[in-house]
């Protein structure tokens, strides 16, 4: 249920009440979705409160109030804040970051809010906005099947939690891997008298030559550069940031603030180029890529992107526990090695031993005990590239510890 913390928010005021939000369901693409809005909205001179999840490196990634991550001590002060006023009642972790988060984003009543859904929606913390500028919703996959009864796990039951529940402003519908969720999110929102947005029917792009693709939607056509970040996907969820910019009208979004603002987006560990740090020391002149995809439909995306490249690709794999291993790298094709890892710090993720003997139908398989030994058992030739992928977790300690 919600009661947690719609009790908690009720102490602290009911600070969600007071704030403008973009609220962002799905279940791949959200985080990029988000950075994408941000970039442009930066460009129009307009701050932002920001709340996302998990984090990768460290927990104040979550908090972006006014355009910056809140400062260790600013965030020790709100939660400890927070939790005097939740008066040691039944909370949860989730929950709590919710109510600190809403607590301080009223402090910015004239920002805008990009909040990322938790899980599901129905009964996401995050769910208990009256209003919102507009809702996004992202591609829909099988994810987090362990939270869902056993004869319910299917993406019909997930497309009901994460779209049943969307407030009555604008919906923006992004490229879904199929026509059949397409047709069941169309469904499933049918009643809602928000106006409607989907990626083919209200707004599409195609792309142009020489570094340059073309945005179309009801608004106008823009001739845009590539962004600054890896993956034909990416132009996907740009396209669905700026359909999102353009249907909230009081933003007053400028075709200008979308060209400056889609070459400059911030994105930690979504096809993130790893180009300087102890890692890429080891790798000298290769590519070296993290991504934190984790899902199948994640698996689908990532592969289309190796497949773009014209070289030996080799994947070093951390999964958690509670994931299909098998299912998800059934996606990639043409890797010339696989290396598992251990994912250090995680008591949820499965052993990278375990992790190989169930993946052993890949040829030229191997378990190293961390990403040092993994990067240097890979017998890389010129032009090859490295991808570290399977977990947002993993992503987090990678990049940590490079």
């Amino acid at each position: 249920s919600l009661d947690r913390i719609i009790n908690l928010c009720k102490k602290l005021g009911n600070p969600q009440n007071k704030i403008k939000a973009i609220s962002v369901v799905g279940t791949n693409g959200k985080y990029s979705t988000i950075q994408a809005m941000y970039a442009i909205l930066k460009e129009a001179r307009i701050n932002c409160n920001i709340y996302t999840s998990p984090h990768i490196k460290k927990i104040n990634e979550r908090f972006v109030f006014n355009n910056k991550e809140l400062k260790d001590n600013e965030l020790f002060e709100l939660l400890e804040e927070i939790e005097n006023a939740n008066n040691n009642q039944p909370i949860t972790f989730f929950e709590i970051l919710t109510a600190a988060y809403f607590y301080k984003a009223a402090e910015y009543p004239n920002n805008i809010n990009l909040i990322e859904t938790g899980l599901f929606h129905r009964f996401d913390a995050t769910n208990i906005l009256k209003q919102n500028l507009a809702s996004v919703v992202t591609s829909i996959g099988l994810d987090h099947l362990d939270w869902l009864p056993k004869n319910e796990q299917t993406v019909e039951k997930i497309i009901f939690e994460k779209t049943s529940q969307l407030l009555n402003s604008n919906i923006i519908i992004a490229k879904q891997s199929s026509k059949d969720i397409t047709d069941y999110i169309k469904k499933t929102i049918k009643n809602n008298k928000s106006n409607k947005y989907l990626f083919n029917e209200d707004y599409s792009f195609s792309s142009g030559e020489n570094n340059f693709f073309y945005y179309e939607d009801k608004f106008g056509g823009v001739k845009l550069p590539y962004p600054n970040i890896n993956g034909q996907f990416q132009l996907e969820n740009i396209s669905t940031a700026i359909v999102t910019l353009r249907s909230a009208n009081q933003l007053k979004i400028k075709d200008k603030h979308i060209k400056e603002g889609i070459t400059k987006i911030h994105s930690i560990a979504r096809l993130q180029e790893i180009s300087e740090g102890k890692l890429k020391d080891l790798v000298k002149n290769n590519r070296l890529l993290i991504d934190g995809s984790h899902n199948p439909l994640g698996a689908k995306v990532l592969n289309n992107y190796l497949e773009s490249l014209d070289c030996d690709k080799h994947i070093i794999l951390g999964m958690m526990a509670n994931k299909d291993h098998q299912l998800y790298m059934s996606y990639f094709k043409n890797i010339a090695t696989l290396t598992t890892i251990d994912i250090p710090n995680q008591p949820n993720s499965i052993k990278g031993i375990e992790l190989k003997d169930k993946l052993n139908s890949f040829e030229n398989t191997q378990y190293k005990e961390n990403i040092f030994e993994a990067i240097k058992s890979i017998p890389v030739k010129k032009n090859d590239i490295i991808l570290i992928t399977g977990s947002l977790y993993l992503a987090g300690e990678v990049l940590n510890l490079n």
